[in-house]
């Protein structure tokens, strides 16, 4: 997955304060999609440190923490420890390079993960095989923004341009809505983040 490099350097120093508050309004805007999720299997899809799981581990049966950099998966492992969680898993995976047979979750969350991503549409479809029928797959992400030119990243979306893409897939539901606007909080700009909701269903 894109970046891995970068995320392996800065892993042991990631959590700053700017990170840890972001997290937290990301993971207080996913827990109000929740539904009867006590029940439900989860994966923090591109976890990182694990910032935005953490403080949403209570609201299911289980998590997988998985990331293409192994060093953010040990400062997790170090925190599962350290705090002795249950019903947590870890995994090094690259879903960019091969398709996530034999694991499926109610609920797949990724936070500021998706612009880090170069093939963003076979990244949602091979999500999407993994969601269990009704599950759901929830974003957050930057809007876009112009401004901001990167060979690294995507400069932000447009959810109505993600749903265009995620209803081809068959992602059924969509909504989406912008909850957080931040200064300096993308590359140095000013930003805003959205959170889009979608469900795998037949109807």
């Amino acid at each position: 997955m894109g970046n891995t490099d970068k995320f392996e350097m800065i892993a042991n120093t990631y959590d700053t304060s700017e990170r840890i508050q972001i997290a937290k309004v990301s993971s207080d805007a996913i827990r109000n999609y929740l539904v009867d999720a006590k029940s439900k299997n989860a994966i923090d899809f591109g976890c990182g440190t694990g910032l935005v799981g953490m403080n949403l581990l209570n609201e299911f049966k289980s998590m997988l923490f998985l990331d293409t950099s192994q060093n953010m998966i040990n400062q997790i492992k170090q925190k599962i420890t350290e705090f002795n969680f249950h019903n947590v898993d870890t995994l090094c995976f690259d879903i960019e390079k091969e398709s996530l047979s034999g694991f499926h979750a109610d609920y797949i969350f990724m936070s500021q993960v998706l612009l880090h991503i170069h093939d963003v549409g076979l990244v949602l479809s091979r999500l999407f095989d993994v969601l269990n029928e009704g599950g759901h797959l929830l974003i957050v992400d930057f809007n876009k923004n112009e401004k901001i030119v990167s060979d690294l990243v995507h400069n932000g979306f447009k959810p109505e341009e993600l749903t265009d893409i995620m209803t081809k897939i068959g992602y059924r539901d969509i909504q989406f809505k912008t909850f957080y606007t931040g200064s300096k909080i993308f590359m140095g700009h000013d930003a805003s983040m959205f959170i889009l909701d979608s469900k795998k269903t037949h109807q």
